[in-house]
């Protein structure tokens, strides 16, 4: 599944063609992915002007005047600016029109993304329990301590939480607590602040990474322009059971959390 430095990525790539732009005509070929498109998509969208795009954890936020539409990439999808006579793929499920004569094609092979919509001044019901954004000065050691006491569940778990941070999915979790010497098995509610201060530095630093380099090419993702991910090549743990740690030459060790493979050192994580 993209992640979030795949999505910012793909939001990046978005911007120069959508802001601005007007929607003259939205094409179905599908009525529902995940969930039914609901019929604002095509009633309110069409003559609206996109005023920016925006991102909240993994969901797109197409912002008009009359609302935004909401989208999430699912496992497997992908958004493109097309032009209008690019040949049509067996998965290609929604085109937005634009007045560019471009068009915004939504490619999504395992329908487990979506398109959906939220009114303006409102707060679609997906993105109300979120929590805060892990680049955000809201994320911190002093937040992360507080949300951690009296839980008992694994720190990696714990931090995969979109109740209590947003996008920190597998990867970079992994990565991130091998960055801070956290062992991922290590419950939350044992973990002092200043490792937490680590922790929260570390995921910072792995995503700012991943999204300077276009985030991390995984079987399906890639970006509006076609391109892939740069990132995958840096992982230090995630994917790499029983090879040796690049840090310090131990051996990888692996478990299953939450039905996903867990990574890391046993030498350098604690």
């Amino acid at each position: 599944m993209p992640e979030l430095p795949e999505v910012e990525t793909t939001r990046a790539g978005l911007v120069p063609h959508l802001i601005g732009r007007t929607v003259v005509g939205v094409t179905l070929r599908r009525a529902d992915l995940r969930w039914p498109i609901p019929a604002a998509i095509t009633e309110e969208l069409p003559g609206q002007r996109f005023s920016d795009v925006r991102r909240r954890a993994k969901y797109l936020l197409l912002d008009a005047q009359s609302g935004s539409a909401l989208l999430h990439l699912g496992m497997s999808g992908v958004l493109r600016v097309v032009a209008p006579d690019t040949p049509l793929g067996n998965h290609d499920h929604v085109d937005l029109e634009l007045d560019s004569g471009n068009v915004l094609r939504f490619t999504d092979p395992r329908r487990f993304g979506c398109l959906l919509w939220q009114p303006a001044g409102d707060t679609h019901s997906l993105l109300r329990a979120l929590g805060p954004e892990p680049l955000s000065d809201a994320f911190d050691a002093d937040y992360l301590y507080r949300r951690s006491r009296q839980r008992r569940v694994p720190v990696k778990s714990f931090l995969m939480d979109q109740g209590v941070v947003v996008g920190v999915g597998n990867i970079y979790a992994a990565e991130s607590l091998h960055m801070a010497g956290i062992h991922p098995l290590r419950l939350a509610g044992a973990i002092s602040r200043a490792r937490y201060a680590l922790l929260a530095a570390a995921v910072k630093r792995i995503l700012g990474q991943a999204i300077i380099r276009g985030g991390t090419t995984l079987r399906d993702f890639l970006a509006p322009d076609g391109a892939p991910g740069y990132f995958e090549q840096e992982l230090l743990v995630y994917g790499r059971e029983g090879l040796a740690c690049k840090q310090c030459g131990a051996g990888l060790q692996a478990a299953r959390l939450s039905n996903r493979a867990t990574v890391w050192c046993p030498r350098c994580q604690r």
